[in-house]
């Protein structure tokens, strides 16, 4: 029998299914939900992340180089960057979330942005990495017609709820 999962997420039922899923949320959150703060990470987890699983998995996450964190100096909140390495796991999380849609309950709500990156492929998975390196490593913006995939993921979500 199957687990009931911690939430609808199709990301969270798919990692749920093969191991530890707190620091592949908290990556999700990051690249997906733009949360570049501890604070904002913990209260914005659907999942209800406890702040010392989430205090340690920032560590282990700058530690092993998918996240970078700003000098932030006393009493000034830290920002949470993404690196090229983390960012490189667009299309996994793009996959983990077609397969957690096909193979796992979920709810429409969390559901809106897996199925628009599973619809895309990988020239939108491409497009968001791009925009990725901007917002998180400072490359340059091209110019753009239309709206971004990161407004377009935003739209989509918002549109859900």
């Amino acid at each position: 029998m199957v687990e009931p999962a911690r939430s609808g997420c199709p990301i969270n039922a798919a990692v749920e299914a093969f191991g530890d899923s707190w620091t592949l949320l908290v990556l999700r959150d990051v690249m997906f939900g733009n949360r570049r703060y501890f604070r904002q990470l913990l209260a914005g987890s659907e999942e209800g992340i406890a702040s010392n699983i989430l205090a340690d998995r920032l560590k282990r996450l700058v530690g092993s180089g998918l996240l970078t964190r700003e000098d932030a100096g006393p009493g000034r909140r830290a920002a949470y960057s993404l690196t090229e390495a983390s960012i490189r796991l667009v299309p996994v999380f793009a996959l983990l979330g077609e397969w957690g849609l096909r193979n796992r309950p979920t709810t429409r709500r969390l559901r809106v942005r897996a199925e628009l990156l599973a619809a895309g492929g990988p020239e939108l998975w491409e497009e968001f990495m791009a925009e990725l390196r901007i917002l998180h490593l400072g490359a340059p913006a091209p110019e753009r017609d239309g709206p971004s995939v990161v407004e377009r993921l935003a739209e989509a979500y918002e549109a859900a709820l």
